[in-house]
């Protein structure tokens, strides 16, 4: 069973992990990218998926770790 997907998203003091559906941040990192490592690890442990939000909070980027039902080819 796939774990809940990881959300990056745009803090005031920097960039947060989120549990999909948790009232509470998972971790509160200082850059983007360093949240997107921590999120990324989460969603391997997990088998779930990683959302980057950009600054405007919108969805940018995702990229699944889990059990994907349709792989791309190449």
């Amino acid at each position: 069973m796939a774990g809940k997907n990881q959300h990056v998203v745009r803090r005031q003091d920097g960039w947060a992990v989120r549990g999909e559906g948790n009232d509470k941040d998972t971790a509160h990192l200082p850059t983007q990218a360093k949240a997107i490592e921590r999120a990324t690890e989460i969603a391997r442990n997990q088998q779930s998926e990683v959302l980057i939000h950009g600054e405007n909070g919108r969805i940018r980027e995702r990229n699944s770790y889990g059990n994907d039902p349709f792989p791309p080819r190449g």
